[in-house]
């Protein structure tokens, strides 16, 4: 029997597979169609302070290798998602959740985490410093490692629970940012989120997208993602959870022999909304065709 399971922050998951927020809904959407118990977790989609519709339409572009996002966070508020959608997703996933948190100040981030973290269903709180898609906050401060920090030591200062601070690929050093989150008290760190991009109508001659750009992931990005996990692994000590491009069992293995403890698939659920559950089924196949037996074994192993 290989071991699948890992431990992030003394949160022990039974395999290292959370779909990546944003992609997953609130979780219940998806019980209607696999089991999501099997899951190591999930981050539900990014909660803010107050009810969001998110930016115009268009939302979406496609491109070949991947999709451009510019969706903007929407969401009904962290008190609606305390009253409603945590009790609805408490009948169908008997595990703890990643809470993901979005915020346009440092307030705001310091009240949703908060709130979240005194719910009994909330494993890991990991806050979004680093969403594209939003103007006037989001991915600002995450791409200043002064400001990742400040918004590091407010979050910690009234949470009990870990807390991941999700990084932006969209700068120059990542380095220098994750070390700045573990200077401020991060107890891991989540990378990579969407690349900047954006598409362009031949037929209009005009973006695609209504808010002219947008996040890119999916598989073209997981070289990206891989590198930058495997340079923060090289710079911090505190756990990673790595994500980008990410959309089988091989590119989980990969992602953990660059650093990472668990494993993030975003784009991929929105292909095949079962992906996750065929990642998890092939692993244990992958691992043995690697002479994998522990998966905890072989985290940073590339380095």
């Amino acid at each position: 029997m290989v071991d699948l399971s890992v431990n992030l922050s003394g949160l022990e998951l039974d395999n290292p597979i959370i779909p990546a927020s944003g992609t997953f809904g609130y979780g219940y959407e998806y019980a209607e169609l696999f089991d999501i118990n099997i899951l190591g977790s999930f981050s539900f989609k990014g909660t803010t302070r107050d009810e969001r519709f998110g930016n115009p339409t268009p939302r979406i572009a496609e491109c070949e290798a991947g999709m451009i996002n510019s969706v903007g966070l929407q969401n009904p508020g962290v008190d609606a998602v305390i009253a409603h959608e945590l009790p609805k997703l408490a009948k169908v996933f008997n595990k703890k959740v990643v809470a993901n948190v979005g915020g346009f100040s440092v307030d705001e981030y310091v009240e949703v985490c908060s709130k979240l973290d005194s719910e009994e269903q909330v494993g890991i709180i990991e806050v979004n410093i680093s969403c594209p898609n939003v103007h006037g906050g989001g991915m600002s401060f995450g791409t200043s490692a002064k400001d990742a920090q400040k918004v590091t030591e407010a979050v910690k200062k009234v949470t009990t629970k870990p807390v991941y601070i999700k990084l932006s690929p969209n700068v120059t050093d990542i380095v220098e940012i994750a070390k700045a989150c573990e200077a401020g008290g991060a107890d891991g760190i989540s990378l990579i989120n969407t690349l900047l991009g954006m598409r362009i109508n031949l037929k209009t001659q005009k973006p695609v997208i209504a808010n002219k750009m947008g996040g890119f992931s999916g598989n073209a990005i997981f070289p990206v993602a891989l590198r930058m996990v495997y340079q923060v692994y090289e710079a911090v000590s505190v756990p990673i959870i790595g994500m980008g491009g990410v959309s089988s069992a091989e590119d989980v293995i990969e992602m953990m022999l660059a650093g990472a403890t668990g494993v993030q698939v975003g784009a991929a659920n929105l292909i095949n909304p079962y992906v996750c559950q065929d990642i998890i089924n092939d692993l244990p196949q992958v691992m043995k065709k690697y002479k994998i037996d522990s998966l905890k074994n072989i985290i940073g192993g590339a380095h």
